[in-house]
């Protein structure tokens, strides 16, 4: 036997491409066994209520609810989301470009109410600025009508 000396050229280039494709298959991998893991809430039912429970523990009717506020020519939808105790989601839909351009106050506005509504669950108590007075006070009169289509009335109790 003869003690020969072999030399491997590893070329820099190959071993960055086997090294991106060795992570690329085991990040497929990891989001294949992510995606196909059954949920823990999957398959459980969901607890039994019983009839008039659903009146005295929510405040809301869950779904969807708009109010349409015009602005001079053009108009955007107020969108309402709620589930039956929360204020889920609050969003402007413009139906044109150029409201943004139009009113810059509006959305930097509403972002804030959002805060402000996302935090107490409430129109109640909501402070802005003396700057946006007005467009304040448009936008919470358009969420206070999309909340009063949302909200459960109250059962009137006869004597």
């Amino acid at each position: 036997m003869s003690a020969k000396t072999k030399i491997v050229v590893l070329h820099m280039k190959e071993l960055i491409y086997t090294g991106m494709i060795a992570l690329l298959g085991i990040f497929l991998i990891v989001m294949l066994i992510l995606m196909f893991l059954p949920d823990d809430s999957e398959g459980e039912a969901p607890a039994p209520q019983t009839p008039g429970t659903e009146s005295v523990q929510s405040t809301y009717r869950p779904g969807i609810y708009t109010t349409e506020l015009v602005l001079g020519s053009s108009s955007i939808d107020v969108e309402v989301i709620v589930d039956s105790e929360a204020i889920t989601s609050l969003r402007l839909i413009p139906r044109s470009d150029a409201i943004a351009t139009m009113y810059p106050l509006l959305e930097p506005t509403f972002d804030s109410l959002c805060e402000q509504i996302y935090e107490n669950q409430s129109l109640e108590g909501i402070v802005y600025s003396t700057s946006s007075k007005y467009t304040s006070l448009v936008l919470l009169e358009a969420l206070r009508t999309s909340l009063d289509k949302a909200r459960i009335a109250p059962e009137s109790e006869t004597e």
